[in-house]
């Protein structure tokens, strides 16, 4: 038991060191102050620093990441940054000593993490994180009493940290010890970075989340990622990226997994400092990145099956639905993405060819000659992280194609485009990419020696990869699909770098023949049934077709093109995946029309880029051909006449015949009958509304105009009525008054089908298909019933 005397003079000093902090806003008084931090760790034991980490360690975690108060109670406060946060100092004094200062004190072999590592171990001090700053689905369910149980087993990192609240006991709270409550705050800065510049731009903060955000999604600053940094900025100076590889490294392995698995209780393999298992570590650390930067605000945040399997419902799909992912998140998922999936690699290529855990994680080029060559195509294990990746990244790329703000710059969209790419290429991974995080050896990057640097690899695909690409194929197909209805959408605001993109896409799918092949194979694989011995590689991929259409239908759960306004293609389009199709609503005949249309938008280029662009629209025409198996994109002359292009819209769209002529021969004022069926109305019915309308204009004549000579006859025959003087005294009673009003309403029908050829109006039905016109029937005759039901039984 520690004396008294002490314990109070600790809790001063941790009083003094968290006054010290919250003023540090200079580059030396941050160096300061991170000195006193080192030398207040070093001078205490572990069971002496429980004033520390409850005093003093929350002053440091506003100070650095720039937050208002971890410990507010209003949300408000907690989730503002404030400009003098020590990252924040260092960007912009661009101060590479400072940055190298702090990136000492916090990284995983400093005293600070070691203390960490300490304090946990002995159970000193444990945090309620605010609920306020969890994922957005995880408010929501904590928020709801069905669905606590429920959140604790389908969030592994919430796993066996909600508990009652011990002050409001109807309410639950996140109970977190240290080391988890500083990673909880290390993933929502990225969050809160780019809620927070939205929240600055929107003054009604609550138009944030019920008002669609349009241009408010591109003016994220002042996170890197977010904007490009200065031709002057060193990179040693993004400081949180250098801080996030770090943790990534040391943290969560990515070699030979199996190794770590079946000892998650063995203090055999415990690093330095390591309280439990290190897949116990590594998966938590994976699940907080995962949800908080790619889930987060995804309505569907669970796989459906196993939601449904707890009752859970969400109840948040109509507050978020059309949110695109929060900006600003596009170098810490890259980043999360290129490391995580250097676990394949090392998963499936040999232990022979690694080095061992505890230097940089490195591979030797994998060949098509290696010995470890897959030779079946049964999908690997659970030995690597992309099994963690695969829902959550794509559900996010595609909220960031589909609901991409029309009007809006596509500087976001761009950038998730480009993680996308680096995930479907990842044999083109370099290690040298990681390289630049590393510590350097006087003070750059640039001075480091080439014999310490990482080996590069750049290979292009190899039938090792050939089990990634069918686990993950969804990637190579439908959201390539989703991508080429985002290109037409968006091809107005930037044709360039549009093009570009889509002629990125293409060349990295053509790039390797194998790879083309085995994309094919599994295409007719998914739509084809056993195809006999002649096609065995065919058959043999066959069997990964159910577990293909149960990720179709998952992955995508909520999200087509029909709820994003605007959107080019047809809900549900593309539940069958049409790539390789060659319809109309197929992979080839959309990129034909893409490319035709980006050479039209393209001659709006200043002269300067314009044979740049086109080049670009050449080098596309050769991919799609490649990719197609040689089928030339044969350009479509347009004419100056009107009527033709008119014409082959119409001839499109042109629904069944009645009768001898077909409704594409049939003239009519505008295109009302000749549109295709809208959402709006009821396919069925106006399909039949339309073959009436063409069926009366052909009996009523309306389908010609009145000539001149018309016009003269029917005047001459019309011109009066002769009575005859010796009926006249007959007419009486009430049969000869019905034929007169009979007479009467035929002359007036004559009358108006005269007005109506003269003038070129035709009978249209068509508007009786509309949904609202027949609710509105159903309406009326079930009021009609139920008051003739409820008049008889009054009567």
């Amino acid at each position: 038991m520690l004396p008294h005397s002490y314990t109070v003079d600790s809790l001063s000093q941790s009083q003094d060191l968290a006054s010290a902090i919250l003023s540090a806003s200079t580059p030396s008084s941050i160096s300061a102050a991170c000195s006193s931090v080192e030398s207040f760790l070093q001078s205490h034991t572990p069971d002496q620093c429980r004033h520390f980490f409850s005093v003093t360690f929350p002053s440091l975690i506003c100070k650095i990441f720039g937050f208002g108060d971890t410990t507010a109670a209003s949300p408000a406060q907690s989730s503002s940054l404030r400009p003098n946060g020590w990252i924040d100092v260092i960007s912009a004094a661009n101060d590479l000593d400072l940055a190298e200062r702090v990136y000492n004190l916090l990284s995983p072999s400093g005293i600070l993490m070691s203390s960490i590592f300490a304090v946990d171990k002995l159970a000193l001090v444990k945090y309620v994180f605010p609920t306020e700053r969890l994922p957005e689905y995880a408010r929501f369910m904590l928020s709801s009493e069905k669905d606590r149980i429920a959140l604790s087993n389908l969030c592994p990192f919430l796993k066996g940290k909600i508990e009652e609240d011990s002050v409001r006991g109807s309410l639950c709270e996140v109970r977190l010890n240290v080391f988890e409550y500083y990673m909880f705050w290390l993933s929502y800065y990225p969050v809160c970075r780019g809620n927070n510049e939205i929240s600055a731009v929107n003054l009604n903060p609550i138009q944030k989340r019920n008002k669609f955000r349009l241009e408010n999604w591109t003016l994220i600053k002042g996170f890197p990622g977010s904007n490009k940094r200065d031709s002057d900025q060193k990179l040693e100076c993004n400081l949180y990226i250098r801080l996030l590889y770090s943790y990534l490294k040391a943290f969560v392995p990515v070699f030979d997994l199996n190794a770590h698995q079946p000892y998650r209780s063995s203090l055999l393999h415990y690093g330095n400092g390591y309280d439990g298992s290190v897949m116990t570590r590594a998966e938590f650390l994976v699940n907080v990145f995962v949800h908080y930067w790619l889930v987060e605000n995804d309505f569907s945040p669970f796989p459906v099956v196993t939601a449904k399997s707890f009752g859970v419902a969400p109840p948040f799909r109509s507050a978020v639905e059309e949110i695109p992912p929060t900006c600003g998140l596009e170098e810490v998922v890259k980043l999360l993405v290129k490391y995580l999936n250097l676990s394949w690699v090392t998963s499936g290529v040999g232990s022979e060819n690694y080095i061992e855990y505890g230097e940089s994680p490195r591979w030797k080029t994998p060949t098509s000659g290696s010995s470890s060559h897959v030779a079946n195509l049964s999908l690997r294990p659970l030995t690597s992280w992309n099994t963690h990746l695969q829902r959550p990244l794509y559900r996010y790329i595609l909220r960031s194609f589909l609901f991409c703000p029309i009007g809006s710059s596509i500087k976001n969209a761009s950038q998730v485009f480009s993680i996308w790419v680096t995930y479907l290429e990842p044999w083109m991974i370099s290690l040298d990419d990681f390289s630049v995080f590393e510590p350097a050896l006087s003070g750059s990057v640039k001075d480091m020696k080439k014999e310490d640097s990482y080996e590069s690899r750049v290979c292009g695909y190899t039938p090792l990869w050939q089990s990634y690409v069918i686990s993950n194929y969804l990637y190579y197909s439908s959201l390539v699909m989703h991508f080429i209805g985002f290109a037409h959408k968006f091809l107005h605001t930037d044709p360039e770098i549009i093009t570009q993109m889509a002629l990125k896409v293409m060349s990295t799918l053509t790039s390797s023949k194998e790879l083309l092949v085995l994309m094919k194979n599994i295409d007719k694989a998914f739509h084809s049934k056993q195809t006999g011995p002649g096609n065995s590689k065919v058959n043999e991929l066959s069997r990964f077709s159910p577990s293909i259409r149960e990720q179709l239908k998952d992955w995508e759960d909520g999200l087509c093109e029909s709820n994003a306004d605007g959107s080019y293609l047809h809900e549900n389009w593309n539940k069958d995946l049409k790539l390789f199709s060659d319809g109309e609503d197929g992979g080839q005949q959309l990129l034909q029309l893409f490319i035709l249309r980006a050479e039209a938008e393209l001659q709006t280029v200043s002269d300067k880029n314009l044979t740049e662009a086109l080049k670009c629209v050449d080098s596309l025409k050769s991919a799609v051909s490649n990719f197609f198996g040689g089928h030339v994109v044969k350009p479509i002359a347009f004419f100056l006449e009107p009527d033709h292009p008119q014409k082959n819209r119409d001839e499109l769209f042109k629904p069944r015949g009645a009768g001898n002529q077909t409704a594409g021969g049939v003239k009519y004022k505008g295109d009302w009958m000749t549109r295709p069926v809208s959402e709006d109305e009821v396919a069925l019915m106006a399909k039949l509304l339309i073959n009436m309308s063409i069926w009366l204009n052909e009996r009523l004549g309306l389908n010609k105009s009145e000539t001149s000579n018309d016009k003269k006859e029917n005047s001459e025959s019309v011109s009066y009525v002769d009575v005859s003087g010796e009926d006249v005294g007959n007419v009486a009673g009430p049969g000869d008054a019905a034929k007169m009003l009979l007479r009467g309403m035929v002359m007036v029908c004559g009358t108006v089908l005269q007005l109506m050829r003269r003038f070129g109006i035709r009978v249209n039905l068509r508007v009786m298909a509309s949904k609202k016109f027949l609710m509105l029937l159903f309406l009326y005759v079930l009021f009609l019933v139920v008051k003739r039901v409820v008049t008889r039984m009054i009567w």
